[in-house]
Protein backbone atom coordinates (compact mmCIF):
# COMPACT_ATOMS: atom_id res chain seq x y z
CA UNK A 1 0.00 0.00 0.00
CA UNK A 2 1.07 3.32 -1.14
CA UNK A 3 -0.46 5.79 1.05
CA UNK A 4 -1.37 6.74 4.63
CA UNK A 5 -5.19 7.20 5.62
CA UNK A 6 -5.17 8.60 8.47
CA UNK A 7 -8.05 7.81 9.86
CA UNK A 8 -8.15 5.07 13.05
CA UNK A 9 -9.13 6.64 15.31
CA UNK A 10 -12.50 7.85 13.46
CA UNK A 11 -13.65 4.64 12.01
CA UNK A 12 -14.28 1.89 14.58
CA UNK A 13 -17.95 2.45 14.29
CA UNK A 14 -17.26 0.97 10.79
CA UNK A 15 -14.96 -1.12 10.87
CA UNK A 16 -17.29 -4.26 10.84
CA UNK A 17 -19.90 -2.99 8.06
CA UNK A 18 -17.28 -1.97 6.22
CA UNK A 19 -15.39 -5.84 6.66
CA UNK A 20 -18.97 -7.13 5.25
CA UNK A 21 -18.19 -5.07 2.14
CA UNK A 22 -15.10 -6.68 1.35
CA UNK A 23 -16.46 -9.85 2.51
CA UNK A 24 -18.98 -10.01 -0.16
CA UNK A 25 -16.73 -8.16 -3.00
CA UNK A 26 -14.31 -11.06 -2.27
CA UNK A 27 -17.27 -14.05 -2.02
CA UNK A 28 -20.18 -13.04 -3.88
CA UNK A 29 -18.89 -10.79 -6.56
CA UNK A 30 -15.38 -13.07 -6.64
CA UNK A 31 -13.20 -9.75 -6.66
CA UNK A 32 -9.37 -11.55 -6.27
CA UNK A 33 -7.88 -8.51 -6.13
CA UNK A 34 -6.37 -8.66 -2.79
CA UNK A 35 -4.39 -5.30 -3.15
CA UNK A 36 -8.02 -3.97 -4.39
CA UNK A 37 -9.84 -5.41 -1.81
CA UNK A 38 -7.00 -4.67 1.57
CA UNK A 39 -7.46 -0.80 0.29
CA UNK A 40 -11.36 -0.56 0.03
CA UNK A 41 -10.77 -1.97 3.62
CA UNK A 42 -8.62 0.80 4.90
CA UNK A 43 -10.61 3.56 2.93
CA UNK A 44 -13.51 5.17 4.83
CA UNK A 45 -16.48 5.73 2.64
CA UNK A 46 -18.54 6.77 4.96
CA UNK A 47 -16.10 9.84 4.94
CA UNK A 48 -16.74 10.35 1.28
CA UNK A 49 -20.86 10.71 1.48
CA UNK A 50 -23.00 13.91 2.64
CA UNK A 51 -23.03 13.14 6.62
CA UNK A 52 -26.95 12.07 6.98
CA UNK A 53 -26.47 9.01 4.58
CA UNK A 54 -23.12 7.78 6.65
CA UNK A 55 -25.30 5.16 7.56
CA UNK A 56 -25.53 3.50 4.39
CA UNK A 57 -21.73 4.13 3.12
CA UNK A 58 -21.26 0.17 3.06
CA UNK A 59 -24.33 -1.03 1.57
CA UNK A 60 -23.98 -2.04 -1.68
CA UNK A 61 -25.27 0.64 -3.89
CA UNK A 62 -24.19 3.76 -5.82
CA UNK A 63 -25.03 7.31 -3.04
CA UNK A 64 -25.69 10.70 -4.30
CA UNK A 65 -23.45 12.81 -3.48
CA UNK A 66 -23.29 16.99 -4.16
CA UNK A 67 -23.71 18.46 -7.58
CA UNK A 68 -26.08 15.66 -9.08
CA UNK A 69 -23.12 13.07 -8.94
CA UNK A 70 -22.80 9.82 -7.45
CA UNK A 71 -20.48 7.65 -5.35
CA UNK A 72 -20.08 4.56 -7.33
CA UNK A 73 -21.29 0.83 -5.50
CA UNK A 74 -18.77 -0.83 -3.84
CA UNK A 75 -18.71 -3.40 -6.38
CA UNK A 76 -18.26 -1.37 -9.76
CA UNK A 77 -15.15 0.72 -7.80
CA UNK A 78 -13.63 -3.22 -6.90
CA UNK A 79 -14.04 -4.46 -10.49
CA UNK A 80 -12.97 -1.28 -11.82
CA UNK A 81 -9.91 -1.23 -9.73
CA UNK A 82 -8.80 -5.26 -10.24
CA UNK A 83 -9.37 -4.55 -14.16
CA UNK A 84 -6.68 -1.75 -14.77
CA UNK A 85 -4.59 -4.94 -12.93
CA UNK A 86 -2.04 -2.59 -10.90
CA UNK A 87 0.81 -3.80 -9.52
CA UNK A 88 2.05 -0.78 -6.99
CA UNK A 89 4.55 0.95 -9.36
CA UNK A 90 2.00 2.56 -12.05
CA UNK A 91 1.31 6.37 -13.33
CA UNK A 92 -2.78 6.28 -13.42
CA UNK A 93 -5.10 9.12 -14.86
CA UNK A 94 -8.30 9.11 -13.57
CA UNK A 95 -11.54 11.27 -15.20
CA UNK A 96 -13.79 12.03 -12.60
CA UNK A 97 -12.19 12.31 -9.13
CA UNK A 98 -16.44 12.83 -7.97
CA UNK A 99 -16.57 12.30 -4.53
CA UNK A 100 -12.98 10.93 -4.30
CA UNK A 101 -13.53 7.87 -3.46
CA UNK A 102 -12.14 6.14 -6.06
CA UNK A 103 -9.18 8.07 -6.54
CA UNK A 104 -8.18 7.41 -2.83
CA UNK A 105 -8.38 3.33 -3.64
CA UNK A 106 -6.62 3.82 -6.59
CA UNK A 107 -4.04 5.90 -4.76
CA UNK A 108 -3.35 2.88 -2.37
CA UNK A 109 -2.66 0.71 -5.30
CA UNK A 110 -0.57 2.30 -7.62
CA UNK A 111 2.63 4.88 -7.40
CA UNK A 112 0.66 7.46 -8.66
CA UNK A 113 -2.82 9.51 -9.33
CA UNK A 114 -3.62 12.16 -11.62
CA UNK A 115 -7.11 13.10 -10.87
CA UNK A 116 -9.09 15.00 -13.09
CA UNK A 117 -12.83 16.33 -12.43
CA UNK A 118 -15.11 18.78 -14.06
CA UNK A 119 -17.03 20.29 -11.26
CA UNK A 120 -15.04 22.72 -9.31
CA UNK A 121 -16.99 22.38 -5.84
CA UNK A 122 -16.52 18.24 -6.18
CA UNK A 123 -12.96 18.99 -7.61
CA UNK A 124 -11.83 21.17 -4.45
CA UNK A 125 -13.80 18.66 -1.86
CA UNK A 126 -12.39 15.42 -2.82
CA UNK A 127 -9.08 17.08 -2.67
CA UNK A 128 -9.52 18.82 0.94
CA UNK A 129 -10.76 15.55 2.37
CA UNK A 130 -7.51 13.40 0.41
CA UNK A 131 -5.12 15.47 1.92
CA UNK A 132 -6.47 15.58 4.93
CA UNK A 133 -6.40 11.88 4.97
CA UNK A 134 -2.28 11.91 4.54
CA UNK A 135 -2.66 11.28 1.01
CA UNK A 136 0.30 12.65 -0.97
CA UNK A 137 0.74 10.75 -4.10
CA UNK A 138 -2.02 12.36 -6.23
CA UNK A 139 -2.17 14.91 -8.61
CA UNK A 140 -5.66 17.44 -8.67
CA UNK A 141 -7.08 19.19 -11.82
CA UNK A 142 -9.91 21.20 -12.63
CA UNK A 143 -10.68 20.25 -15.87
CA UNK A 144 -12.53 18.56 -19.27
CA UNK A 145 -10.99 14.95 -18.36
CA UNK A 146 -12.40 13.73 -21.91
CA UNK A 147 -8.91 15.50 -23.13
CA UNK A 148 -7.13 13.75 -20.30
CA UNK A 149 -4.02 15.33 -18.90
CA UNK A 150 -0.72 15.32 -21.70
CA UNK A 151 1.68 17.13 -19.54
CA UNK A 152 2.06 13.99 -17.37
CA UNK A 153 1.40 11.76 -20.15
CA UNK A 154 1.78 8.73 -20.98
CA UNK A 155 0.29 7.09 -18.17
CA UNK A 156 0.13 3.51 -17.04
CA UNK A 157 -3.24 3.43 -16.81
CA UNK A 158 -6.74 5.16 -17.15
CA UNK A 159 -9.91 5.09 -15.30
CA UNK A 160 -13.09 6.98 -16.50
CA UNK A 161 -15.92 7.17 -13.66
CA UNK A 162 -18.51 8.02 -16.08
CA UNK A 163 -20.31 6.94 -19.25
CA UNK A 164 -19.55 8.03 -22.63
CA UNK A 165 -20.85 7.34 -26.02
CA UNK A 166 -17.39 6.28 -27.54
CA UNK A 167 -13.77 6.02 -26.44
CA UNK A 168 -12.10 9.23 -26.15
CA UNK A 169 -9.42 9.18 -28.79
CA UNK A 170 -7.09 11.58 -26.05
CA UNK A 171 -7.19 9.34 -23.59
CA UNK A 172 -6.14 6.01 -26.07
CA UNK A 173 -3.09 8.31 -27.31
CA UNK A 174 -2.07 9.13 -23.30
CA UNK A 175 -1.94 5.39 -22.27
CA UNK A 176 1.17 3.28 -22.82
CA UNK A 177 1.62 0.56 -25.42
CA UNK A 178 0.37 -2.25 -22.97
CA UNK A 179 -1.50 0.39 -20.59
CA UNK A 180 -5.30 -0.13 -20.11
CA UNK A 181 -8.03 1.78 -19.63
CA UNK A 182 -11.64 0.77 -17.91
CA UNK A 183 -14.55 2.86 -19.92
CA UNK A 184 -18.07 3.12 -19.27
CA UNK A 185 -19.67 2.95 -23.01
CA UNK A 186 -23.30 3.14 -24.30
CA UNK A 187 -25.58 5.04 -26.55
CA UNK A 188 -27.73 5.48 -23.70
CA UNK A 189 -26.97 7.83 -21.27
CA UNK A 190 -29.01 5.67 -18.47
CA UNK A 191 -26.78 2.60 -18.98
CA UNK A 192 -23.68 1.30 -20.59
CA UNK A 193 -21.35 -1.49 -20.86
CA UNK A 194 -18.26 -1.38 -18.59
CA UNK A 195 -15.49 -1.61 -21.38
CA UNK A 196 -11.44 -2.46 -20.80
CA UNK A 197 -9.42 -1.03 -23.33
CA UNK A 198 -5.81 -2.09 -24.33
CA UNK A 199 -3.27 -0.15 -26.11
CA UNK A 200 -1.40 -1.99 -28.65
CA UNK A 201 1.31 -0.98 -31.54
CA UNK A 202 -1.46 0.16 -34.07
CA UNK A 203 -4.36 1.22 -32.07
CA UNK A 204 -5.83 -0.74 -29.01
CA UNK A 205 -8.50 -3.90 -28.36
CA UNK A 206 -11.67 -3.53 -26.76
CA UNK A 207 -13.28 -6.34 -24.17
CA UNK A 208 -16.80 -6.20 -22.91
CA UNK A 209 -16.70 -6.38 -19.21
CA UNK A 210 -20.51 -6.27 -18.32
CA UNK A 211 -23.31 -3.89 -17.82
CA UNK A 212 -23.18 -0.85 -15.80
CA UNK A 213 -24.98 2.27 -14.95
CA UNK A 214 -23.14 5.72 -14.55
CA UNK A 215 -23.44 9.27 -15.23
CA UNK A 216 -22.80 10.65 -18.41
CA UNK A 217 -19.17 11.93 -19.33
CA UNK A 218 -19.57 15.75 -20.40
CA UNK A 219 -16.78 17.07 -22.74
CA UNK A 220 -15.47 17.41 -25.65
CA UNK A 221 -15.05 13.79 -26.41
CA UNK A 222 -18.20 12.74 -24.08
CA UNK A 223 -21.65 13.68 -24.48
CA UNK A 224 -21.20 17.48 -24.81
CA UNK A 225 -22.51 20.41 -22.48
CA UNK A 226 -25.00 20.50 -24.97
CA UNK A 227 -26.29 16.88 -25.04
CA UNK A 228 -26.77 16.33 -21.57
Amino acid sequence: MNAPVQSSNLTDAFALPRLRMVEKLKDFYRIADERALEAMNRVPRHLFVPEAIQSQAYKDNALPISAGQTISQPYIVARMTELLELKGKERVLEVGSGSGYQTAVLALVARKVFSVERIPELAANAKSLLLWLGFRNISFKTADGTEGWESYAPFDAVLVAAGGPEIPKPLVDQLIVGGKMVIPIGSDQKSQILVRVTRTETGFMKEDCGPCAFVPLIGEHGWGENKK
